[in-house]
């Protein structure tokens, strides 16, 4: 069984320093074991990290994401790419979380800096798959990321919500 673990400011602030640090922008603090049937984390997440739109496919893989701390963008994506719902997930926002169907092809978008999520979601973990990664957008790593990246955090800007 995982140690208790409380989800405090002094795992924030660790879990923002290490996400700084990081390549990826983002750091994860799991609460589970891998093999466990529900997977709890929290991540910690900086601006510029590039969560590619993908999409879980096993009808058991729901996902719950909470903002814990900070502001993320949600988009929604059609299965051609086309943003057909965003929102703001903002920590003591009007929306603090989603609750996403398998199938449903989402990003995030960082937007405030020392950022925390919760998510949620059945496990064991498996690696997303070619299918659920977006056709349409660029895959981590790939030059096309900056600017693709950018559309999106434009997507948030004050009067394009």
């Amino acid at each position: 069984m995982p140690a208790l673990s409380f989800l405090d400011q002094r795992l924030f602030t660790d879990l923002a320093a290490h996400a700084a640090t990081n390549p990826r922008l983002r750091q994860h603090h799991n609460l589970h074991y891998m093999s466990d049937p529900c997977h709890r984390m929290v991540v910690g997440l900086q601006p510029g990290s590039y969560i590619p739109p993908h999409r879980h496919l096993a009808e058991d893989k729901a996902e719950t994401l909470l903002a814990l701390q900070g502001c993320f963008g949600l988009l929604i994506f059609s299965e051609a790419g086309e943003v057909v719902e965003k929102r703001l997930l903002q920590a003591g926002g009007e929306c603090v979380g989603v609750d996403l169907p398998p199938g449903v092809f989402h990003a995030l978008v960082v937007l405030a800096a020392d950022s925390l999520l919760f998510e949620c979601k059945a496990g064991p973990y498996r690696p997303i798959t070619a299918a659920e990664l977006a056709p349409w957008a660029p895959v981590e790593g790939a030059p096309e990321v900056p600017a693709y990246l950018a559309w999106m955090q434009g997507q948030f800007i004050p009067g394009a919500i």
